[in-house]
C-alpha cells in the first residue's frame, strides 16, 4: 500500500509508505486531503522530486482499467465501472414528456432544434457520458500522481465480419435486410412465416413482430425481433405463456467503441502533451506472453509497458453513480391533479445515498433508506451487508460522492508462478 502525497500547492509528488506518512501526520507536517484513495498533503516547502511515470489507460464501454506505474514498481491499480442505464432513463424521459404535453395542452413536436443539427461532432448522451468519464479518471490520476506520459488503448470492431467472417469487398455494401422493404419484412422472411413459440399449431393467420428485450433499451434490430402470431402475441402479454427464446447477440458495446474510442483519444492530446496509442492485439501479446491473467487492470499494466514494475498488492474499484435523481414527476397524476414528487429526501438522519459508512468493522455503502432511520447496506459488487440497520449502528466515513471507491487487496496467486523476468516484447 502507498501514501499518495500532494506538495503544499496541491501539485502531486510521488508516493510515500505508510510509516513515512503516519510520521508527518503525528508531527503535524501534513494533513489528511481524502480516505480512499489515502492521500495527504504537506505543510512546509519540498524539493518537489518526481519520477517519469506513465498511465495506461484500457478503455471500455463497461469497464476502465487503469495502471500508473514507474520502471520499478506499479503506483495504482483499478477498475472503473461505467453508467449502463442512461440509455433506460432517455427513454423514459422522451415517454414521460410525451404524456405530459398530451395531458396538459397540445404541443406539437418541434423536430428542426435537434441538437446534432446544430453542434458539429455531437455524440449521442450515452457515449458522450462514457467519453466525459474517461476524461473524467484520467484527470482524477493526474491530480494524485505527476503522470509524464498517458498510453490509450484503441480498440476497433468490425461488426459485420464478426458476423459473416468471410464477408469481403463490395458484401460489406450489401447488408442482411438487401431487397427487403422494412425491418418487419426482413423478420417475417426470416422466420419463414411461422410463430417461433407454437410453430404453427394455433392455426392464427395474423402475425406480429415482437420485441425480445424492451423496445426502450433492445433497439429494433432484428436480432432483438421475433415472429409471434396473434394469439401467442396477446397471450404473453396477458403473463398466460413464456417465451423460451433468448434475442441475438448483442454488439453494442462494440458500437459504443467504434465512436467513443477516437473521441476519448483526441480529447486526450488536447488536455495533456505526452498522449501515445497502442492497439488490443499489442496487448493480448504482451499479456500472454507474461502469463498474466485477464482482468482490465492487467490489461493498462500491459498497456503502461513497464514489465519490470512490481505489481501493487492494493487496487481500487470504482463505480460511477448517478449525482441526484433529477426526475422530479411521474407519469401518474395524485387526486386533485397534482403531480407526484419522485425525489426522496436529501438527508435521513443525517445520512445521504451512496455514503461510505462503517457498519460492524466493515466498509460499505448506503444504498436505501427508511425515513424511520433504517438502511440498506451494500458493497460495490451487490453484496447485502444488512438489509435494515439501525442508524445508531453506523458511523460516516466519507460523504457520497460521483465515483464511489473501495480499496480491495489484489490477490495475486498467479505472481508466485510468473517467471522471475518478464519477456519483453
Amino acid at each position: 500500500m502507498l501514501v499518495y502525497v500532494l506538495d503544499q500547492h496541491g501539485k502531486p509528488l510521488m508516493p510515500c509508505k505508510p510509516q513515512k506518512a503516519r510520521l508527518l501526520l503525528k508531527e503535524k507536517k501534513a494533513k489528511v486531503v481524502q480516505r480512499t484513495p489515502f492521500t495527504i498533503q504537506l505543510l512546509y516547502g519540498s524539493s518537489g522530486y518526481r519520477q517519469p511515470v506513465t498511465l495506461g489507460v484500457d478503455a471500455g464501454s463497461r469497464h476502465i482499467g487503469i495502471s500508473a506505474s514507474t520502471e520499478k514498481e506499479e503506483l495504482y491499480s483499478g477498475e472503473v465501472e461505467l453508467r449502463n442505464d442512461i440509455v433506460g432513463l432517455l427513454a423514459t424521459r422522451r415517454q414521460n414528456k410525451r404524456t405530459r404535453r398530451n395531458r396538459l395542452r397540445y404541443r406539437k413536436p418541434r423536430f428542426l432544434n435537434r441538437t446534432k443539427s446544430k453542434k458539429k461532432g455531437w455524440l449521442a448522451p450515452s457515449i458522450q457520458h462514457k467519453v466525459d468519464t474517461h476524461l473524467k479518471v484520467v484527470e482524477n490520476l493526474h491530480k494524485i500522481l505527476p503522470i509524464s506520459k498517458i498510453i490509450v488503448e484503441a480498440a476497433s470492431f468490425d461488426i459485420q465480419k464478426i458476423k459473416n467472417p468471410e464477408i469481403s469487398g463490395k458484401e460489406y455494401q450489401e447488408g442482411e435486410q438487401l431487397n427487403f422493404w422494412n425491418v418487419r419484412e426482413y423478420v417475417l422472411f426470416r422466420d419463414n412465416h411461422t410463430c417461433q413459440h407454437c410453430k404453427g399449431k394455433s392455426k392464427d393467420q395474423i402475425l406480429n413482430v415482437h420485441h425480445i428485450e424492451g423496445r426502450k433499451t433492445g433497439g429494433d434490430t432484428p436480432d432483438n425481433l421475433i415472429t409471434l402470431c396473434e394469439t401467442c402475441h396477446s397471450d404473453y402479454h396477458k403473463g398466460k405463456i413464456k417465451l423460451n427464446i433468448k434475442r441475438g447477440e448483442s454488439y453494442r458495446d462494440a458500437a459504443f467503441m467504434g465512436i467513443m474510442r477516437w473521441a476519448f483519444y483526441n480529447k486526450s492530446r488536447d488536455s495533456y502533451d505526452n498522449v501515445g496509442l497502442t492497439y488490443g492485439y499489442i496487448t493480448k501479446n504482451t499479456r500472454i506472453k507474461n502469463n498474466l491473467p485477464k482482468t482490465h487492470s492487467i490489461d493498462a499494466y500491459c498497456i503502461a509497458n513497464n514489465l519490470n514494475a512490481k505489481h501493487s498488492d492494493i487496487y481500487y474499484n470504482q463505480k460511477k453513480v448517478r449525482c441526484h435523481n433529477r426526475q422530479i414527476h411521474k407519469v401518474n397524476v395524485l387526486k386533485g391533479s397534482r403531480k407526484k414528487s419522485n425525489q426522496a429526501p436529501y438527508q435521513v438522519k443525517g445520512f445521504r445515498l451512496f455514503d461510505k459508512v462503517a457498519y460492524q468493522g466493515k466498509e460499505c455503502f448506503v444504498t436505501g433508506r427508511r425515513q424511520t432511520g433504517y438502511f440498506v447496506l451494500k458493497t460495490l459488487d451487490g453484496i447485502t451487508i444488512h438489509k435494515s440497520a439501525k442508524v445508531k449502528g453506523l458511523k460516516l466515513l466519507e460523504t457520497r460522492k460521483s465515483y464511489l471507491t473501495e480499496r480491495r487487496t489484489a490477490l495475486l496467486p498467479w505472481l508466485k508462478s510468473r517467471v522471475s523476468e518478464p519477456v519483453l516484447l
